[in-house]
Protein backbone atom coordinates (compact mmCIF):
# COMPACT_ATOMS: atom_id res chain seq x y z
CA UNK A 1 0.00 0.00 0.00
CA UNK A 2 1.47 3.34 -0.95
CA UNK A 3 1.95 5.84 1.70
CA UNK A 4 0.96 8.55 -0.26
CA UNK A 5 3.84 11.02 0.21
CA UNK A 6 4.30 13.55 -2.39
CA UNK A 7 7.82 13.05 -4.01
CA UNK A 8 10.14 15.07 -5.62
CA UNK A 9 11.52 12.99 -8.99
CA UNK A 10 14.99 14.04 -10.60
CA UNK A 11 14.38 13.04 -14.81
CA UNK A 12 17.62 12.17 -16.34
CA UNK A 13 17.38 10.91 -19.91
CA UNK A 14 19.73 9.99 -21.83
CA UNK A 15 20.41 12.78 -25.46
CA UNK A 16 18.12 11.32 -27.68
CA UNK A 17 14.71 12.23 -28.22
CA UNK A 18 13.87 8.14 -28.40
CA UNK A 19 14.65 8.21 -24.73
CA UNK A 20 13.82 12.05 -23.72
CA UNK A 21 10.06 11.83 -24.61
CA UNK A 22 9.43 8.88 -22.99
CA UNK A 23 10.98 10.70 -19.50
CA UNK A 24 8.53 13.38 -20.19
CA UNK A 25 5.58 11.08 -20.48
CA UNK A 26 6.58 9.80 -17.31
CA UNK A 27 6.85 13.22 -15.93
CA UNK A 28 3.65 14.42 -16.99
CA UNK A 29 2.26 11.10 -15.58
CA UNK A 30 3.46 11.60 -12.16
CA UNK A 31 2.79 15.01 -12.23
CA UNK A 32 -0.66 14.60 -13.16
CA UNK A 33 -0.70 12.80 -9.40
CA UNK A 34 0.50 15.15 -7.72
CA UNK A 35 4.27 15.14 -7.36
CA UNK A 36 6.98 17.49 -8.06
CA UNK A 37 9.19 16.87 -11.17
CA UNK A 38 12.48 18.59 -12.01
CA UNK A 39 13.33 17.34 -15.81
CA UNK A 40 17.05 18.38 -16.99
CA UNK A 41 19.04 18.04 -20.13
CA UNK A 42 20.62 20.66 -22.41
CA UNK A 43 19.20 24.10 -23.01
CA UNK A 44 18.71 22.75 -27.18
CA UNK A 45 16.95 19.53 -25.99
CA UNK A 46 14.45 21.64 -23.18
CA UNK A 47 13.69 24.59 -25.67
CA UNK A 48 12.63 21.42 -28.62
CA UNK A 49 10.49 19.98 -25.86
CA UNK A 50 6.36 19.67 -26.65
CA UNK A 51 5.04 22.62 -24.49
CA UNK A 52 3.69 21.06 -21.04
CA UNK A 53 -0.02 21.10 -20.89
CA UNK A 54 -0.65 24.47 -18.51
CA UNK A 55 -2.30 22.70 -15.55
CA UNK A 56 0.93 20.36 -15.05
CA UNK A 57 3.95 23.15 -15.91
CA UNK A 58 3.47 24.40 -12.18
CA UNK A 59 4.52 20.92 -11.33
CA UNK A 60 7.36 19.84 -14.16
CA UNK A 61 10.68 22.25 -13.62
CA UNK A 62 13.26 22.09 -16.61
CA UNK A 63 15.98 22.70 -15.62
CA UNK A 64 18.88 23.87 -18.95
CA UNK A 65 21.99 22.02 -17.79
CA UNK A 66 24.75 23.42 -20.92
CA UNK A 67 26.47 20.36 -22.68
CA UNK A 68 30.29 21.20 -21.98
CA UNK A 69 32.21 21.57 -25.10
CA UNK A 70 34.37 18.64 -26.54
CA UNK A 71 36.61 18.54 -29.75
CA UNK A 72 35.26 17.08 -32.53
CA UNK A 73 31.61 17.30 -31.56
CA UNK A 74 29.81 20.23 -33.59
CA UNK A 75 28.75 23.46 -31.25
CA UNK A 76 25.18 23.08 -31.71
CA UNK A 77 25.25 19.43 -30.98
CA UNK A 78 23.00 18.43 -28.06
CA UNK A 79 21.13 14.99 -28.99
CA UNK A 80 21.81 12.03 -31.52
CA UNK A 81 19.89 13.71 -33.81
CA UNK A 82 22.44 16.31 -34.54
CA UNK A 83 25.12 13.66 -34.76
CA UNK A 84 26.17 11.05 -36.90
CA UNK A 85 26.78 7.92 -35.71
CA UNK A 86 30.54 8.10 -35.81
CA UNK A 87 30.30 10.69 -33.92
CA UNK A 88 28.18 8.98 -31.21
CA UNK A 89 31.14 8.30 -28.08
CA UNK A 90 32.21 11.93 -28.60
CA UNK A 91 28.13 13.11 -27.29
CA UNK A 92 28.64 10.36 -24.82
CA UNK A 93 32.24 12.27 -23.43
CA UNK A 94 30.27 14.88 -23.79
CA UNK A 95 27.83 13.80 -21.62
CA UNK A 96 29.47 12.42 -18.68
CA UNK A 97 31.28 15.88 -18.46
CA UNK A 98 27.96 16.92 -17.00
CA UNK A 99 28.81 15.09 -13.62
CA UNK A 100 30.15 18.13 -11.67
CA UNK A 101 27.58 20.50 -12.30
CA UNK A 102 24.36 17.16 -12.10
CA UNK A 103 26.14 16.46 -8.84
CA UNK A 104 26.16 20.18 -7.18
CA UNK A 105 22.37 20.25 -8.62
CA UNK A 106 22.12 16.95 -6.29
CA UNK A 107 23.66 17.85 -3.31
CA UNK A 108 21.33 21.51 -3.23
CA UNK A 109 18.16 19.88 -4.14
CA UNK A 110 18.48 15.97 -2.89
CA UNK A 111 15.53 14.97 -4.27
CA UNK A 112 13.52 11.65 -3.70
CA UNK A 113 14.33 9.74 -6.54
CA UNK A 114 16.21 9.74 -9.48
CA UNK A 115 15.42 8.03 -12.65
CA UNK A 116 18.20 7.96 -14.72
CA UNK A 117 19.21 6.65 -18.55
CA UNK A 118 21.59 3.43 -19.33
CA UNK A 119 24.49 6.26 -20.41
CA UNK A 120 25.28 7.91 -16.48
CA UNK A 121 27.00 5.48 -15.06
CA UNK A 122 28.89 7.75 -12.85
CA UNK A 123 25.42 8.78 -11.34
CA UNK A 124 24.80 5.99 -8.74
CA UNK A 125 27.76 6.69 -6.24
CA UNK A 126 26.76 10.26 -6.39
CA UNK A 127 23.13 9.56 -5.75
CA UNK A 128 24.13 6.64 -2.75
CA UNK A 129 26.28 8.89 -1.33
CA UNK A 130 23.21 11.69 -0.68
CA UNK A 131 20.90 9.05 0.31
CA UNK A 132 18.98 9.48 -2.87
CA UNK A 133 16.82 6.03 -4.20
CA UNK A 134 18.09 5.89 -8.16
CA UNK A 135 15.93 4.05 -10.87
CA UNK A 136 16.97 3.00 -14.61
CA UNK A 137 14.36 3.49 -16.99
CA UNK A 138 15.20 1.62 -19.94
CA UNK A 139 12.70 3.07 -23.42
CA UNK A 140 14.33 -0.19 -25.29
CA UNK A 141 13.12 -3.81 -24.99
CA UNK A 142 13.95 -6.35 -22.56
CA UNK A 143 15.05 -8.48 -24.96
CA UNK A 144 17.79 -6.07 -25.86
CA UNK A 145 18.80 -5.96 -22.14
CA UNK A 146 18.98 -9.52 -21.65
CA UNK A 147 20.95 -10.48 -24.97
CA UNK A 148 23.76 -8.06 -23.53
CA UNK A 149 23.52 -10.54 -20.23
CA UNK A 150 24.02 -9.91 -16.86
CA UNK A 151 25.38 -6.78 -14.78
CA UNK A 152 28.48 -8.52 -13.30
CA UNK A 153 29.78 -9.67 -16.83
CA UNK A 154 29.31 -6.51 -18.67
CA UNK A 155 31.13 -4.40 -15.83
CA UNK A 156 34.20 -6.65 -15.41
CA UNK A 157 34.12 -7.62 -19.65
CA UNK A 158 34.27 -11.19 -18.72
CA UNK A 159 31.95 -11.95 -21.84
CA UNK A 160 32.27 -15.38 -22.59
CA UNK A 161 31.20 -14.14 -26.44
CA UNK A 162 34.60 -13.51 -28.00
CA UNK A 163 33.56 -14.10 -31.85
CA UNK A 164 31.34 -12.46 -34.43
CA UNK A 165 29.82 -16.13 -34.81
CA UNK A 166 28.65 -15.80 -30.91
CA UNK A 167 26.01 -12.88 -31.14
CA UNK A 168 24.53 -14.59 -34.37
CA UNK A 169 22.39 -17.07 -31.88
CA UNK A 170 20.87 -16.56 -28.64
CA UNK A 171 23.10 -16.15 -25.42
CA UNK A 172 23.68 -18.79 -23.15
CA UNK A 173 21.77 -17.88 -20.37
CA UNK A 174 18.65 -17.84 -21.97
CA UNK A 175 17.16 -20.56 -21.63
CA UNK A 176 13.96 -20.53 -23.83
CA UNK A 177 12.93 -20.54 -27.33
CA UNK A 178 14.04 -17.34 -29.09
CA UNK A 179 14.91 -15.95 -32.56
CA UNK A 180 16.27 -12.85 -30.71
CA UNK A 181 19.92 -12.80 -32.44
CA UNK A 182 22.24 -10.19 -34.54
CA UNK A 183 22.47 -10.94 -38.09
CA UNK A 184 26.09 -10.82 -39.93
CA UNK A 185 25.49 -7.32 -41.09
CA UNK A 186 24.66 -6.31 -37.35
CA UNK A 187 27.78 -7.16 -35.66
CA UNK A 188 29.89 -4.44 -36.17
CA UNK A 189 27.43 -2.60 -34.03
CA UNK A 190 27.59 -5.12 -31.11
CA UNK A 191 30.99 -4.99 -31.12
CA UNK A 192 31.41 -1.46 -30.87
CA UNK A 193 28.73 -1.49 -27.92
CA UNK A 194 30.74 -4.02 -25.90
CA UNK A 195 34.75 -2.64 -26.90
CA UNK A 196 35.49 0.61 -24.98
CA UNK A 197 35.31 4.08 -27.06
CA UNK A 198 36.45 7.61 -26.97
CA UNK A 199 34.09 8.78 -23.77
CA UNK A 200 36.48 5.90 -21.99
CA UNK A 201 33.43 3.51 -21.17
CA UNK A 202 31.75 0.81 -23.66
CA UNK A 203 27.90 0.96 -23.38
CA UNK A 204 27.98 -2.59 -22.17
CA UNK A 205 29.78 -1.13 -18.94
CA UNK A 206 27.24 1.74 -18.75
CA UNK A 207 24.83 -0.74 -18.98
CA UNK A 208 26.54 -3.03 -15.80
CA UNK A 209 26.74 0.04 -13.35
CA UNK A 210 23.34 1.21 -13.79
CA UNK A 211 21.65 -1.68 -13.56
CA UNK A 212 23.68 -3.28 -10.56
CA UNK A 213 23.63 0.38 -8.85
CA UNK A 214 19.55 1.08 -9.03
CA UNK A 215 17.00 0.33 -6.76
CA UNK A 216 14.28 -0.51 -9.04
CA UNK A 217 14.99 -0.98 -12.76
CA UNK A 218 11.69 -0.63 -14.81
CA UNK A 219 11.49 -0.86 -18.67
CA UNK A 220 8.78 0.40 -21.31
CA UNK A 221 7.19 -3.07 -20.85
CA UNK A 222 4.49 -5.83 -19.87
CA UNK A 223 4.06 -8.78 -18.42
CA UNK A 224 1.37 -9.83 -21.17
CA UNK A 225 3.80 -9.66 -24.19
CA UNK A 226 6.36 -12.09 -24.40
CA UNK A 227 6.84 -12.37 -20.55
CA UNK A 228 9.79 -14.52 -20.01
CA UNK A 229 12.02 -11.76 -20.13
CA UNK A 230 11.08 -9.74 -17.65
CA UNK A 231 11.27 -13.10 -16.01
CA UNK A 232 15.00 -13.46 -16.76
CA UNK A 233 16.11 -10.02 -16.19
CA UNK A 234 15.01 -10.74 -12.56
CA UNK A 235 16.88 -13.59 -12.41
CA UNK A 236 20.03 -11.98 -13.55
CA UNK A 237 19.97 -8.25 -12.31
CA UNK A 238 20.36 -8.04 -8.45
CA UNK A 239 17.79 -5.42 -8.41
CA UNK A 240 13.81 -5.57 -8.55
CA UNK A 241 12.80 -5.07 -12.45
CA UNK A 242 9.83 -3.74 -12.78
CA UNK A 243 7.70 -3.14 -15.89
CA UNK A 244 5.91 0.16 -16.58
CA UNK A 245 3.60 -0.90 -18.95
CA UNK A 246 3.70 -0.06 -22.63
CA UNK A 247 2.96 3.18 -22.33
CA UNK A 248 0.13 3.80 -25.48
CA UNK A 249 -0.44 6.88 -26.95
CA UNK A 250 -3.58 8.54 -25.58
CA UNK A 251 -5.28 9.24 -29.35
CA UNK A 252 -5.55 5.07 -30.17
CA UNK A 253 -8.57 5.36 -27.68
CA UNK A 254 -9.91 8.55 -29.04
CA UNK A 255 -12.90 8.10 -31.94
CA UNK A 256 -13.44 12.26 -32.25
CA UNK A 257 -12.46 12.39 -36.04
CA UNK A 258 -11.83 16.55 -35.03
CA UNK A 259 -9.47 15.56 -32.10
CA UNK A 260 -7.72 13.58 -34.63
CA UNK A 261 -6.73 15.88 -36.92
CA UNK A 262 -6.18 18.85 -34.70
CA UNK A 263 -2.36 19.77 -35.44
CA UNK A 264 -2.27 18.72 -38.68
CA UNK A 265 -0.85 20.38 -41.69
CA UNK A 266 -3.87 21.13 -43.54
CA UNK A 267 -2.03 19.60 -46.97
CA UNK A 268 -1.27 16.42 -44.91
CA UNK A 269 -5.02 15.99 -44.30
CA UNK A 270 -6.67 16.85 -47.53
CA UNK A 271 -4.22 14.50 -49.16
CA UNK A 272 -4.91 11.83 -46.77
CA UNK A 273 -8.35 12.03 -46.59
CA UNK A 274 -8.31 11.76 -50.33
CA UNK A 275 -6.97 8.07 -50.05
CA UNK A 276 -8.79 4.60 -49.78
CA UNK A 277 -9.15 3.15 -46.03
CA UNK A 278 -6.15 1.32 -44.89
CA UNK A 279 -4.24 1.65 -48.68
CA UNK A 280 -1.61 4.06 -47.49
CA UNK A 281 1.74 2.76 -46.24
CA UNK A 282 3.24 5.52 -43.72
CA UNK A 283 7.36 5.49 -43.81
CA UNK A 284 9.26 6.95 -41.49
CA UNK A 285 12.43 5.60 -40.37
CA UNK A 286 13.18 7.88 -37.14
CA UNK A 287 15.48 10.78 -35.95
CA UNK A 288 18.81 8.64 -35.56
CA UNK A 289 19.25 6.27 -38.52
CA UNK A 290 21.39 7.82 -41.24
CA UNK A 291 20.66 5.75 -44.44
CA UNK A 292 23.22 5.86 -47.03
CA UNK A 293 22.62 7.29 -50.39
CA UNK A 294 22.07 4.06 -51.57
CA UNK A 295 19.89 3.04 -49.44
CA UNK A 296 17.91 6.35 -49.30
CA UNK A 297 17.38 5.73 -53.59
CA UNK A 298 16.53 1.77 -53.14
CA UNK A 299 13.88 2.10 -50.62
CA UNK A 300 12.88 5.21 -52.76
CA UNK A 301 12.50 3.24 -55.77
CA UNK A 302 10.91 0.50 -53.52
CA UNK A 303 8.01 2.66 -52.86
CA UNK A 304 7.62 3.55 -56.52
CA UNK A 305 7.65 -0.25 -57.88
CA UNK A 306 5.35 -1.04 -55.30
CA UNK A 307 2.41 1.06 -56.63
CA UNK A 308 1.43 1.44 -52.99
CA UNK A 309 -0.21 4.84 -51.73
CA UNK A 310 2.61 5.83 -49.52
CA UNK A 311 3.53 9.11 -47.25
CA UNK A 312 7.23 9.20 -46.68
CA UNK A 313 8.38 11.17 -43.92
CA UNK A 314 12.10 11.95 -44.73
CA UNK A 315 13.87 14.09 -42.83
CA UNK A 316 17.59 15.63 -43.33
CA UNK A 317 20.12 13.30 -42.44
CA UNK A 318 21.96 13.47 -38.69
CA UNK A 319 24.90 15.33 -37.99
CA UNK A 320 25.17 16.49 -41.90
CA UNK A 321 25.71 19.72 -43.68
CA UNK A 322 22.90 20.90 -46.83
CA UNK A 323 26.16 19.91 -49.07
CA UNK A 324 26.40 16.22 -47.57
CA UNK A 325 22.38 15.39 -47.62
CA UNK A 326 21.18 12.21 -49.57
CA UNK A 327 19.13 12.81 -52.49
CA UNK A 328 15.82 11.31 -54.34
CA UNK A 329 16.53 9.66 -57.67
CA UNK A 330 15.87 11.67 -60.60
CA UNK A 331 12.55 13.11 -61.25
CA UNK A 332 11.35 10.58 -58.55
CA UNK A 333 8.80 13.08 -57.29
CA UNK A 334 7.34 14.20 -60.28
CA UNK A 335 6.50 10.02 -61.09
CA UNK A 336 4.89 9.47 -57.94
CA UNK A 337 2.76 12.37 -57.49
CA UNK A 338 -0.81 11.81 -56.45
CA UNK A 339 -0.03 8.54 -55.26
CA UNK A 340 3.03 9.31 -52.96
CA UNK A 341 4.08 11.58 -51.09
CA UNK A 342 7.67 13.07 -49.25
CA UNK A 343 7.16 15.03 -46.71
CA UNK A 344 10.77 16.55 -45.98
CA UNK A 345 9.84 18.35 -42.42
CA UNK A 346 8.37 17.45 -38.95
CA UNK A 347 5.48 15.53 -39.35
CA UNK A 348 2.33 14.65 -36.47
CA UNK A 349 3.17 10.61 -36.55
CA UNK A 350 0.07 9.86 -34.24
CA UNK A 351 -2.58 11.79 -35.82
CA UNK A 352 -1.13 10.25 -39.48
CA UNK A 353 -1.13 6.89 -38.21
CA UNK A 354 -4.21 7.15 -36.50
CA UNK A 355 -6.00 8.27 -40.17
CA UNK A 356 -8.13 6.07 -41.25
CA UNK A 357 -6.41 5.62 -44.52
CA UNK A 358 -3.25 4.57 -43.37
CA UNK A 359 -3.09 0.03 -43.35
CA UNK A 360 0.96 -0.62 -42.93
CA UNK A 361 4.24 0.95 -41.40
CA UNK A 362 7.21 0.91 -42.89
CA UNK A 363 9.67 1.82 -39.63
CA UNK A 364 13.27 1.15 -38.78
CA UNK A 365 11.71 -0.87 -35.22
CA UNK A 366 12.71 1.50 -32.74
CA UNK A 367 10.75 0.33 -29.80
CA UNK A 368 8.69 4.25 -29.57
CA UNK A 369 7.86 3.56 -32.65
CA UNK A 370 6.91 -0.25 -32.30
CA UNK A 371 4.75 0.53 -29.82
CA UNK A 372 3.05 3.40 -31.86
CA UNK A 373 2.01 1.46 -34.66
CA UNK A 374 1.27 -2.04 -33.44
CA UNK A 375 -1.20 0.48 -30.90
CA UNK A 376 -2.99 1.72 -33.73
CA UNK A 377 -3.59 -2.08 -35.38
CA UNK A 378 -0.80 -1.64 -38.57
CA UNK A 379 1.37 -4.28 -39.62
CA UNK A 380 5.09 -3.65 -40.16
CA UNK A 381 7.40 -3.39 -43.21
CA UNK A 382 10.53 -3.49 -40.90
CA UNK A 383 13.60 -1.81 -41.98
CA UNK A 384 16.09 -1.97 -38.94
CA UNK A 385 19.48 -0.43 -38.55
CA UNK A 386 20.79 0.56 -35.06
CA UNK A 387 21.16 -0.91 -31.79
CA UNK A 388 17.83 -2.89 -30.57
CA UNK A 389 16.40 -2.33 -33.69
CA UNK A 390 16.90 -5.84 -35.78
CA UNK A 391 16.30 -7.94 -32.58
CA UNK A 392 13.07 -6.11 -32.34
CA UNK A 393 12.43 -7.28 -35.59
CA UNK A 394 13.22 -11.33 -35.12
CA UNK A 395 10.83 -10.82 -32.36
CA UNK A 396 8.07 -8.89 -34.23
CA UNK A 397 8.29 -11.19 -37.21
CA UNK A 398 8.04 -14.23 -35.52
CA UNK A 399 4.47 -12.85 -33.63
CA UNK A 400 3.47 -12.85 -36.96
CA UNK A 401 2.72 -8.95 -37.20
CA UNK A 402 5.21 -7.92 -39.62
CA UNK A 403 8.18 -8.58 -41.74
CA UNK A 404 11.85 -7.72 -42.27
CA UNK A 405 12.83 -6.38 -45.98
CA UNK A 406 14.87 -9.43 -47.08
CA UNK A 407 19.04 -7.90 -47.10
CA UNK A 408 22.17 -9.51 -48.10
CA UNK A 409 23.31 -11.00 -44.77
CA UNK A 410 26.59 -10.32 -45.17
CA UNK A 411 26.49 -6.23 -45.78
CA UNK A 412 22.81 -5.55 -44.90
CA UNK A 413 22.36 -4.01 -48.72
CA UNK A 414 18.06 -4.32 -49.57
CA UNK A 415 17.09 -3.37 -53.33
CA UNK A 416 14.14 -1.92 -54.50
CA UNK A 417 12.54 -5.47 -55.90
CA UNK A 418 12.64 -6.38 -52.46
CA UNK A 419 11.34 -3.32 -50.68
CA UNK A 420 8.48 -3.08 -53.54
CA UNK A 421 7.69 -7.11 -52.60
CA UNK A 422 7.35 -6.27 -48.99
CA UNK A 423 5.45 -3.45 -48.85
CA UNK A 424 2.80 -5.55 -51.84
CA UNK A 425 2.75 -8.18 -49.23
CA UNK A 426 1.93 -6.39 -46.39
CA UNK A 427 -0.59 -4.23 -47.83
CA UNK A 428 -2.45 -5.76 -50.65
CA UNK A 429 -1.18 -9.62 -51.11
CA UNK A 430 -3.40 -12.52 -49.76
CA UNK A 431 -0.10 -13.99 -48.08
CA UNK A 432 0.20 -10.98 -45.85
CA UNK A 433 -3.28 -11.20 -44.30
CA UNK A 434 -2.27 -13.01 -41.62
CA UNK A 435 0.24 -10.39 -40.79
CA UNK A 436 -2.53 -7.78 -41.05
CA UNK A 437 -4.70 -9.61 -38.83
CA UNK A 438 -1.94 -10.18 -36.81
CA UNK A 439 -1.31 -6.16 -35.83
CA UNK A 440 -4.75 -5.91 -35.56
CA UNK A 441 -5.17 -8.60 -33.01
CA UNK A 442 -2.04 -7.26 -31.24
CA UNK A 443 -3.48 -3.64 -31.02
CA UNK A 444 -6.00 -4.85 -27.92
CA UNK A 445 -3.00 -5.32 -25.98
CA UNK A 446 -0.17 -2.73 -27.31
CA UNK A 447 -3.42 0.39 -27.00
CA UNK A 448 -5.00 -0.61 -23.75
CA UNK A 449 -4.40 2.57 -21.79
CA UNK A 450 -6.17 1.33 -18.98
CA UNK A 451 -3.98 -1.73 -18.58
CA UNK A 452 -0.05 0.25 -19.43
CA UNK A 453 -1.75 2.90 -16.98
CA UNK A 454 -2.33 0.41 -14.35
CA UNK A 455 1.83 -0.52 -14.52
CA UNK A 456 2.20 2.63 -13.83
CA UNK A 457 0.31 3.17 -10.85
CA UNK A 458 2.11 0.35 -9.37
CA UNK A 459 4.96 1.83 -10.31
CA UNK A 460 4.59 5.26 -8.50
CA UNK A 461 3.52 3.40 -5.54
CA UNK A 462 6.87 1.54 -5.36
CA UNK A 463 8.40 4.94 -5.44
CA UNK A 464 5.97 5.91 -2.77
CA UNK A 465 6.99 3.35 -0.64
CA UNK A 466 10.78 3.06 -0.78
CA UNK A 467 12.03 5.90 -0.88
CA UNK A 468 15.16 6.98 1.19
CA UNK A 469 15.98 3.34 1.34
CA UNK A 470 19.19 3.49 -1.64
CA UNK A 471 21.56 0.83 -1.90
CA UNK A 472 24.83 1.85 -0.38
Amino acid sequence: MANNSKLHVVMLPWLAFGHIIPFLELSKFMAQRGHRITFISTPRNIERLPEIPPNLSASITLVKVPLPKVDGLPSNAEATMDIRTDQMSLLKKAYDCLEPDLTRFLENSVPDWIIHDFCSHWLQPVAAKLGISKSYFCIVSPWTLGFFGPPEMLINGTDPRNEAEDFLVPPKWVTFPTKVAYRIHEINWILGAVNPNISGASDAYRLGMVTKGSDVVTLRYCNEFEGDWLKLLNEIYPSEVMPLGLMPPPQVNNNSSDEKNEEMPSSIKEWLNNQNKASVVYVALGSEVSPTQTEISELALGLELSRVPFFWVLRKTPGFNESESVELPDKFEERVEGRGIVWKSWAPQLKILNHESVGGFLTHCGWGSTIEGLAFGHPLIMLPFLVDQGLNARVLEDKQVGIEVPRNEQDGSYTRNSVAQTVRLIMIEDEGKRFRDGAKEMSGLFGNTELHDAYMHRFLEFLEDNQHKSKN
